[in-house]
């Protein structure tokens, strides 16, 4: 199975930041010039997710909101208190979400939903350069 592999580098806010990562994803692809296949969406870090979302103020608003709810970056955490550290919070929410998406590829085009975005969402405390991994696969 052939797999073409690009990738795609941001500078990140941190605390939650989403960032829409469909247009790089797509350039990668037509790059590649594979029509039906599968394209898989990975970041590299412990800190940091891949999923897929409808990428608007209110979508962006309720995931950070629903995260900060389910997970609060203060809290009594065991990673902090190991490492002198104040990121347990973001690991704990990139484990949940998990690091990558794999979406299918029909027609040269992502086999997302018309309102579906893939987006990477830095959880860490503080800004960040992260790379995303893509790979075509075909």
């Amino acid at each position: 199975m052939p797999v073409h592999s690009g990738q795609l580098r941001f500078s990140t806010e941190g605390d939650g930041d989403v960032i829409d990562l469909t247009e790089g994803v797509l350039e990668v692809v037509r790059s590649a010039g594979v029509d039906e296949g599968a394209v898989s969406v990975f970041v590299p870090g412990s800190t940091a997710a891949v999923t897929t979302m409808e990428y608007e103020p209110g979508g962006v608003h309720d995931l950070r909101a629903t995260m900060d709810r389910l997970v609060p970056s203060e809290g009594d955490y065991e990673h902090n208190r190991l490492n002198a550290d104040t990121n347990s919070h973001a690991h704990i929410r990139a484990a949940m979400v998990g690091p990558s998406e794999t979406v299918p590829l029909r027609g040269g085009r992502l086999g997302t939903g018309t309102w579906q975005q893939v987006v990477l969402v830095d959880f860490d405390d503080r800004p960040r350069e992260r790379t995303v991994v893509v790979q075509v696969l075909s």
